[in-house]
């Protein structure tokens, strides 16, 4: 414990991003650079408590609690405070392959379970991890580090998101020959093309880490869809390789309102396709730095009314994309009630706490047209279209929650509040119902009543000798800090697998 007294002389200071209204002319992440002076006085924070709960990476009331990943958070806070950045990051590399990633768009349930956090403001956690491997990169303490012995296996890894990443660099250390199949263009998964470039830069972030990577040995191969690709079959795959590893995430969206008159209206679309296709756009005609819409990319928001349907992180990027294509207007709806300030009485500590908070973009939003974006117990009854069969409105109702015969909640709608919003774009941020099945059915895998690849956690082993399956696919959509968990216990089982025992951690 650096400073006894820390926490109790020094206020919880985070990182302060760019100018919301600025920011919104590019498409370059939102943060601004880092203080040394002030994270050190952050780091003083952290009470080095007798049972940090920052760490413990457990599920409570389905939601994690701590970091899943177990990073070693009073060390690195300590070793920060102290000055002794390197040995910061040291520590943070005991536990975590990607803390770039993890520092930007974690929501930091080590936060939330932060045991100043009873008491006061939490400690800057996620700040703090994302300076040390900032400067582990400025200084050049991020070098290639190839094994220096290669055991003779090989091994696929399926899927290039942060499980089959983390699962690849782990089983690269072990000295495996690892070859990682993507089928979109680029390596990098959800992290590529499910997160905007503004949150998690694409070229100096992820590109830059797969490079490091590639020098270290493991082989990226692009535009294979395996369980589709006649070159390569699922049969070649087991014949070449000693084992394989699936990560191909859990990709199929949610369409809960499939059965909503007009679901059929031109405009409507996935919040994946629409943010997917922006950042290929980006990348493509390298305009990251410019404003407006992208060159190419085939859905577009400027000039529209748009209407964002669900939450999350999801609903939040297209949020701050919309913004940036310059829409006329963007209104977020989401069926369950506004979150409460603080803490719920059902909501206690150490759990991860649900109250309301405005992310990057409902801040731009309400910067830019003077009002949080969301709309709180609303439903869709219809989706408006003209005679062309194009999107113009939303019919919405306001709904209250109520416990109906059989105990449950149960929305009921508000008579008198139905009414038609201008539309000309719908985004569907409903999250994902599980893994596509392709690959599944082709590797002959049984899967549990959610669809998902049937693996148990901490083994990972399919019913199929020698194939293992990791990350969204096995667990079901979750965070990226769960998903380089799961590769990095993957990993463990396949060396294990592979040589009869494991040093992998």
């Amino acid at each position: 414990m650096g400073k006894p007294t820390g926490f109790l002389e020094i206020d919880r200071k985070t990182i302060s991003d760019r100018d919301p209204i600025k920011r919104l002319k590019d498409w370059r992440e939102i943060h601004e650079h880092h203080n040394t002076e002030a994270l050190q006085a952050q780091g003083a924070r952290c009470m080095d408590c007798g049972t940090p709960y920052c760490h413990t990476g457990i599920t409570l009331s389905g939601m994690a609690s701590g970091c899943p990943i177990n990073n070693l958070i009073p060390e690195f806070n300590d070793l920060v405070y102290r000055g002794r950045w390197k040995d910061a990051a040291q520590r943070l590399w005991k536990t975590n392959n990607f803390p770039e990633f993890t520092g930007r768009v974690c929501p930091a349930p080590c936060e939330g379970s932060c045991v100043l956090g009873v008491i006061k403001p939490p400690v800057a956690i996620k700040n703090i991890e994302c300076s040390i491997i900032d400067r582990a990169w400025e200084e050049g303490w991020v070098v290639p580090n190839p094994p220096q012995k290669r055991t003779g296996k090989r091994v696929a890894v399926v899927g290039s998101g942060p499980a089959g990443l983390s699962c690849a660099d782990q089983l690269n250390k072990a000295g495996h020959q690892v070859t990682v199949f993507e089928r979109d263009d680029r390596p990098g998964g959800l992290l590529m093309y499910g997160i905007p470039n503004m949150k998690l830069d694409k070229k100096d972030v992820v590109e830059r880490r797969i490079n490091v990577m590639e020098q270290e040995g493991i082989e990226f191969v692009c535009n294979v869809f395996i369980g589709k690709d006649e070159d390569w079959s699922v049969e070649r795959l087991r014949n070449e390789f000693d084992s394989v590893v699936l990560c191909c995430g859990a990709t199929q969206p949610n369409d809960f309102l499939a059965k909503v008159p007009g679901r059929d209206a031109e405009g409507i679309h996935f919040a994946m396709d629409f943010l997917r296709g922006n950042t290929k756009a980006i990348l493509d005609s390298d305009s990251a730095g410019a404003d407006g819409v992208p060159q190419g990319a085939p859905i577009t928001a400027k000039d529209k009314d748009v209407m964002v349907i669900g939450g999350g992180d999801t609903g939040t990027d297209c949020v701050g994309t919309s913004l940036r294509h310059g829409c006329r207007s963007v209104t977020q709806l989401e069926i369950m009630p506004r979150p409460p300030a603080e803490r719920d009485a059902s909501n206690p500590w150490p759990e991860w706490p649900k109250i309301y908070r405005l992310d990057y973009g409902q801040t731009e939003a309400k910067e830019r047209f003077g009002a949080d974006p969301r709309r709180y117990e609303v439903n869709t009854k219809e989706f408006v279209k003209d005679e062309q069969g194009k999107l113009t409105g939303l019919r919405i109702v306001d709904i209250k929650w109520e416990k109906n015969a059989d105990g449950r909640m149960a929305p009921v709608e508000v008579e008198g509040s139905e009414q038609v919003l201008p539309c000309q774009l719908a985004l569907f941020a409903l999250g994902f119902r599980g893994p596509e099945q392709q690959v599944i059915e082709k590797f002959g895998l049984e899967t549990d009543a959610r669809s998902n690849v049937k693996a148990d956690h901490e083994v990972y082993r399919t019913g199929v000798d020698g194939v293992f399956a990791a990350g969204d696919m096995r667990r079901g959509q979750s965070l990226v800090v769960w998903a380089i968990n799961e590769g990095r216990g993957c990993a463990r089982e396949v060396d294990r697998f592979l040589m009869g025992a494991t040093n992998l951690p």
